[in-house]
C-alpha cells in the first residue's frame, strides 16, 4: 500500500510516502518538506505565534494536495515538541482539523523516543544486542535504551537544539560565556536521567539519529548521503567534544562552508554539539553508529503492525 506520513517537527515539516506492507522493507517513493523551524516561532515564551501558524496551515494543505497526487491510501500525521510544548498549539491543531480534515496527533515526548526506537531496532536487527538511541531534534533530546522493540526506558528532555540556541545565546559567534553555561545547564539536565539508563546494563551498540548527529558525522568525515543509506557511519566521540568547543567560536559562514551543513541549519549547530558531547560523555559512549531511520520510519512500521492486526 502507499502510505503517507507527516511529520510536524520542530524544524521540518515533512511529508514522506513511501510503498510498504507488513514484512517488508518501507521504500520511499516521494519526498516534500519545508524547514517552518517552528521552534524559532515561539512568542511570549510558550506561544506559537500567527505567522508559525499560518506558515504550518499553509505547509498542510500543500502536503495533503501532494499526498493525493501520488496516491496515498492512508495518511499518519503527527506533532513533536514545538506544537507539544506551545500553550496553544492543540488550539492551532483544532483549526487546522476544521479546515484541512487532517487529525494532528501530539506525541508524547517519550513514545517520540520508543517510535525512534522501534525504527533503529528494525534497521540493526536483534544482532546488535542491547540498544542504546540517541536523538538530537530541534525542541527536544530523545534518549531509549532496550533489548527489545519496546525500549526499557523512554527519556525526552528539552534540550533540543533550536530551543537551546533561542534561550541560551545572543550573539552568532556564540560568546564564550554563553557556551560554558549551557554545557553546565545540559550536562546537570542529562545526568538526572543517566541513572534511570544505566541500571539496565551497558548497550552493546550505541546508535545516533536525527539531522544534527548525522551533519556532526558528516563534519567529522562520515559518507555524504549521496553514497546511500548502507555505507556504514560512525560519530567518535573525541570528534565531537572538538567540535563543540570550536563551532560556537565559528562565524555562521564559516560554518557554512562545513560539510553537510544546511545554511538553515547553521545558527542550532553549537547547541546541538553541546548537546552530543554531554550525552555521548554522560552515557560512556565513545562511538556512535549513524542510522539512517528515525522517528517518521517508526510512525510507518508501528501503523503497518497495526494495519496487519
Amino acid at each position: 500500500m502507499r502510505l503517507g506520513v507527516l511529520d510536524v517537527g520542530s524544524n521540518t515539516v515533512h511529508l514522506l510516502v513511501v510503498d510498504a506492507h507488513r514484512g517488508a522493507r518501507p521504500l520511499p517513493a516521494f519526498s516534500h518538506k519545508a524547514e517552518l523551524r517552528l521552534a524559532a516561532h515561539l512568542e511570549d515564551g510558550d506561544r506559537l505565534s500567527k505567522q508559525g501558524e499560518t506558515k504550518l496551515r499553509a505547509f498542510v494543505q500543500e502536503a495533503l494536495q501532494v499526498a493525493e497526487d501520488k496516491g496515498v491510501e492512508d495518511l499518519v500525521a503527527f506533532a513533536t515538541s514545538a506544537v507539544r510544548d506551545a500553550a496553544n498549539g492543540e488550539e492551532i491543531l483544532d483549526r487546522i482539523r476544521e479546515t484541512a480534515q487532517v487529525d494532528i496527533k501530539v506525541l508524547a515526548g517519550e513514545d517520540e523516543a520508543r517510535l525512534t526506537f522501534l525504527a533503529v531496532r528494525r534497521w540493526f536487527g536483534w544482532s546488535s544486542g542491547r540498544l542504546l538511541v540517541i536523538d538530537i531534534g530541534g525542541g527536544s533530546l530523545e534518549i531509549a535504551s532496550g533489548i527489545d522493540e519496546e525500549p526499557d526506558v523512554a527519556i525526552s528532555l528539552p534540550l533540543g537544539a533550536v530551543r537551546l540556541t533561542r534561550d541560551w545565546f545572543t550573539a552568532d559567534p556564540v560568546p564564550a560565556d554563553e557556551v560554558r553555561k549551557l554545557r553546565r545547564h545540559v550536562r546537570a539536565e542529562i545526568a538526572r536521567h543517566v541513572g534511570e539508563v544505566a541500571r539496565y546494563g551497558p548497550p552493546d551498540q550505541a546508535v545516533a539519529t536525527s539531522k544534527t548527529l548525522r551533519q556532526l558525522a558528516r563534519i567529522a568525515g562520515a559518507a555524504p548521503s549521496s553514497e546511500g543509506p548502507y555505507v556504514r557511519r560512525q560519530l567518535r566521540h573525541e570528534d565531537v567534544t572538538e567540535w563543540a568547543e570550536k563551532l560556537g567560536g565559528l562565524a555562521p559562514e564559516e560554518r557554512a562552508r562545513l560539510p553537510g551543513v544546511s545554511e538553515r541549519r547553521v545558527p542550532q549547530l553549537p547547541a546541538g554539539a553541546i548537546v552530543a558531547d554531554a550525552a555521548m560523555d554522560l552515557f560512556g559512549v565513545s562511538r556512535l553508529e549513524v542510522c539512517p531511520w528515525a522517528l517518521r520510519e517508526g510512525v510507518i512500521l508501528r501503523r503497518l503492525d497495526m494495519l496487519a492486526n
